[in-house]
């Protein structure tokens, strides 16, 4: 089968909140494979980071960058610290906060622009995400949340605030974000029964990264 050419197009069902949490690999991962979906169908999507790193094994330059860069109508940006808060890494804890407060605004500056736009139409798919945008991925907002790195009621704020038609999608953190889930339509507890990194793997280049 021929793939059919992306065309700018708009949603005629979204304006949806959506929370994935849990302590099992993969939150991220199903919000990136649905933001590719949403792509795919001509829809408008960017990815804000709040954080993403862990170890020395893991590149700065994730798989998932180059797939989102050849995508049409997908972009993403980090404002995140390289590395987990409190993972002993090295890294600062004001310096996470500082990071993590600046990509809340951030967030608050794109969820701004997605009023500002009319969503019901297509949107020019390279335009900026200023300029609006159909989905919102905010990943491991809910992580900075659970930890105080940023306010958990602006966070809920936040949601209650987005327009209407906006697909807003928050994930991250292993315990559960009651600060968003009662305003969510949908929640998805993504649980751990194993675990490679338990039996001594590290993160694999084209799994994890």
């Amino acid at each position: 089968m021929e793939p059919r050419p992306i065309e700018p197009a708009a949603p005629e069902e979204f304006g949806l909140t959506q929370v994935w949490w849990g302590d099992g690999k993969g939150k991220t991962t199903a919000a990136l494979g649905m933001g590719m979906r949403a792509a795919g169908h001509g829809y408008r999507v960017h990815v804000l980071q709040f954080m993403k790193g862990g170890t020395a094994s893991v590149e700065d330059v994730r798989g998932e960058y180059n797939a989102i860069a050849a995508l049409p109508g997908y972009s993403y940006e980090n404002s995140g610290h390289y590395g987990w808060h409190r993972f002993h890494d090295g890294t600062d804890d004001d310096e996470h906060a500082a990071r993590a407060r600046g990509g809340f605004e951030r967030a608050r500056d794109l969820v701004d622009a997605a009023g500002e736009a009319d969503l019901s139409s297509p949107l020019p798919l390279e335009a900026p995400a200023d300029d609006g945008v159909h989905m919102l991925i905010l990943d491991e907002i809910c992580y900075a949340g659970n930890r105080g790195l940023v306010d958990p009621d602006d966070v809920r704020d936040l949601v209650e605030s987005k327009p209407e038609d906006l697909e807003l999608v928050l994930t991250g953190g292993h315990e559960r974000p009651e600060f968003v889930t009662a305003v969510a339509d949908l929640v998805t507890n993504v649980r751990k029964e194993a675990h490679p990194l338990e039996s001594g793997h590290s993160a694999r280049k084209g799994t994890e990264y």
